[in-house]
Parts: C-alpha cells; structure tokens; sequence
C-alpha cells in the first residue's frame, strides 16, 4: 500500500482538489436525506444511520476496486492513486489557513473554516481559530487519512472520511444530535486516537521549541472535551509559544474551552505563516518515509 499512499500524496501535493463533485459531498447528501426522511433521536436510528453509510461507502469502493482491475495494470495504479488522493486536504487546508493570515479581513476569512460563530470575532479570535483548525485539520485531513489509506487501501482511506463526514455533520452534544450523533462521535474519537497523537507527535518533533511543545502536549492534551483535538492544539501552541482554545461562539452561545498553552508570544498573521512551515517539513517527513518503504517492498 505505500506505493499506493505515495502517489496520492503527490497527487494531491500537486493538483489539490480534482474538478469534480468531491466524494465527501455525496456523503454529506447521503447523510442529509437520511436524516431528513428517518431522523429520530435514538441511538438505534443514528447507528442504522452510521451502518447503512459505511456500507455504502465500502460498496463504491469495492466496485471501483473492481473496475479498475479491468484496466491495464498502470492505469489501474493511476485510477486508485487518484480516487485515495480525494481523502487527502493538505492542498485545501494549507491554502484555507494561509487566506486567513494573508486576508484584509481574517473574521471573513475563517468563517469558511470552522462552525463556530464569526460574526463578533476580533482579529485575535480569527488568527486563533486558524491556528486551531490547522493543528486539528491536520490529523482529520492528513494523517488519519493517510494511516488508514497505508493500513486498508482505498476501502480504508473511504470508511475513514465517511467516520468523519458523520461526526462533523452530526457529531454534536445538541438538543437533537444528543442521542442520533451519538454512535457518529464514538466511531469518530477511535478512529482518531492514534492520528490525533501521531499528528501532536509530529508538530512538536518538526516545528521549533520541540521541548516546550512535548510539555504542553503532555499537559494539555487531554484538556479538551474531544479526546484528540486537544493533542495537537496543544503541540502547536507549545511550538509558537502561545495559549489556543478558550471562551468561542457557538450558535449563539458561548463555550469556556479550557486554555492550551502559555501564551509567552502575542499572535498575528505572523502566528499563521510560522505554523505554516509545518507543510513543508511534513512534506519531507511523509514522502521520505512513504518512498523508503515503498522500495523496500519491491
């Protein structure tokens, strides 16, 4: 499978998000029209929901295997390289956060970003926000599709974005997500409880201040309701020497997260473009690794 992971990973390293509906956008409809014809809130509907998508998902993915063992053998490599490179967003995410730190007005910026309310950020809040959606994104995006993509073949890489389409569609503790999201978001912390400090791993030993950012890891880590987003967030505040998470805006309502870090540095757009270097010392790491153990397997 590392052949197979490498080429996606260049694929998407060059061409980014392919001119065509992205996958994730009919999983989003298959879960909308659920939800819209069967929603109840119980645990046995959000499950039947969460079963009847992956199985979907495995289906396509079974049937692409398929059509695509009918092709000559190098067309086939490209055919599969191609569909895997779908799960992979350091293309999208790297350009997304970078608008952020480059935008005249970042609270616009990053309303494109994250779910929670932008309409009262100030600048502050906004480079803050970015900064958190790189570190976290970067496990969803990057390498938890990347691990499965290398364990499980395209099966695997699709199953996981389907996990992760349902917990950010109905993953929420909310008067009607409570009990229908429920198996969504469990389904969703396994799947990324190795990625997530995999990821946390990888900022803290790639980006400056490698000891500061392993004692926020292992200090604040854990201090977040989600059991993996914290990782990350904190190995990241720990490398830029400043403090993530805190009071944010959602639907109206505010949220006391616990504070990530020590904030010995002020954030700016600066914040963004230094945590940004990640790419390219990522870029390194994961093609160096994916091109060594695809040799070896020849």
């Amino acid at each position: 499978m590392f052949e197979l992971t490498l080429a996606a990973y260049l694929i998407d390293k060059i061409f980014g998000e392919l001119p065509c509906k992205h996958p994730v956008m009919f999983m989003g409809d298959f879960i909308h029209e659920f939800e819209k014809r069967f929603y109840q809130n119980s645990i046995l509907r959000g499950a039947i929901l969460v079963l009847s998508l992956i199985l979907a998902t495995w289906w396509v993915s079974f049937c692409v295997i398929q059509f695509s063992a009918l092709l000559p053998e190098n067309l086939q490599f490209f055919v599969l390289a191609i569909c895997a490179s779908s799960g992979l967003a350091m293309n999208m995410l790297y350009s997304s956060v970078e608008n952020v730190a480059k935008s005249d007005n970042p609270q616009n910026a990053v309303s494109h970003l994250v779910s929670r309310d932008t309409e009262n950020m100030t600048e502050n809040d906004a480079y803050k926000a970015a900064l958190e959606t790189w570190a976290e994104n970067l496990s969803d995006g990057v390498i938890a599709p990347l691990f499965y993509l290398t364990l499980f073949g395209l099966s695997g890489i699709a199953i996981y974005k389907a996990i992760n389409t349902l917990d950010s569609m109905i993953g929420y503790r909310t008067v009607r997500y409570e009990k229908f999201g429920k198996i969504a978001a469990r389904l969703d912390d396994w799947a990324n409880y190795i990625p997530a400090r995999l990821t946390a791993i990888l900022i803290a030993i790639l980006l400056p201040n490698k000891k500061h950012s392993l004692k926020m890891l292992w200090r604040d880590g854990h201090k977040l309701d989600s059991p993996n987003a914290g990782y990350p967030i904190a190995a990241l505040a720990g490398s830029l020497n400043i403090t993530l998470g805190g009071a944010a805006h959602y639907h109206g309502k505010v949220k006391l997260k616990p504070t990530l870090g020590d904030a010995l540095n002020p954030i700016s757009h600066a914040t963004i473009e230094k945590a940004l270097t990640l790419r390219w010392r990522l870029d390194v790491v994961i093609l160096t690794f994916l091109s060594i153990a695809a040799l070896n397997h020849f």
